[in-house]
């Protein structure tokens, strides 16, 4: 793997560039597929190369809600990377075909130990996880779920450039984005509709008055 395309390793010696990137697991994961599951504990760090992994969470009353998603670039790491034998706090499953590249605990933590500006970028990235956490946390509690499921819709048409999105997403897959239930989703897809924002073929989502739902998804 080219190991200079990701800025977490652009501060290495060129030496340890060379052993990052012998030391790296290419793993493929099949859409519908699961990397890691919620409780075991997985000492790994991982970037997407392709695809897109999403953090489930188990809820107690039984429904399940997508915390994050990692794409084409994204870094993570199992809990127990870091503190010995933590649980992961979710499943990572595959929403589409992935590949990623893996690095043990034990491969990585002496190229860790030995470079500052590698420690302190990881770091940094721990941060940006812990705010987006809070920023999901928040929007999960205080917006409104036509708010939520809006800002779904506008953040997939803009990922896409698109204003037709496919219906790649079943409305439990909906939900747990934005932690409510498939029900709901489904009343406020047809709230939407009857509005004129979007129309809703058998295949796709058609969004009809853009600007107006990204009114709606900003509210």
């Amino acid at each position: 793997m080219e190991i200079t395309q990701y800025p977490l390793f652009q501060v290495l010696s060129t030496d340890d560039q060379v052993y990052v990137a012998k030391s790296a697991i290419t793993k493929d994961v099949e859409k519908g597929n699961y990397l890691v599951h919620q409780g075991e504990s997985w000492p790994n760090l991982f970037i997407v190369e392709k695809g897109q992994l999403a953090a489930e969470k188990d809820t107690y009353d039984g429904r399940t809600f997508v915390a994050a998603t990692f794409k084409t670039g994204d870094i993570f790491w199992g809990i127990s990377f870091f503190i010995e034998n933590a649980s992961m706090p979710a499943n990572l499953k595959a929403i589409e075909d992935t590949r990623l590249h893996l690095w043990s605990k034990k491969a990585l933590e002496p190229v860790i130990r030995r470079n500052g500006s590698f420690s302190w970028e990881l770091s940094r990235l721990a941060v940006e996880r812990i705010q987006f956490a809070g920023e999901v946390l928040e929007t999960m509690t205080f917006q409104p779920i036509a708010v939520r499921l809006a800002r779904l819709l506008v953040g997939i048409a803009d990922s896409e450039g698109k204003t037709s999105i496919e219906r790649n997403l079943t409305l439990d897959e909906m939900a747990a984005r934005i932690g409510s239930t498939r029900e709901m989703v489904c009343r406020v897809l047809y709230r939407f509709s009857d509005e004129g924002l979007i129309k809703i073929p058998r295949t796709d989502f058609k969004i009809m008055d853009q600007e107006n739902l990204m009114k709606k998804a900003q509210k």
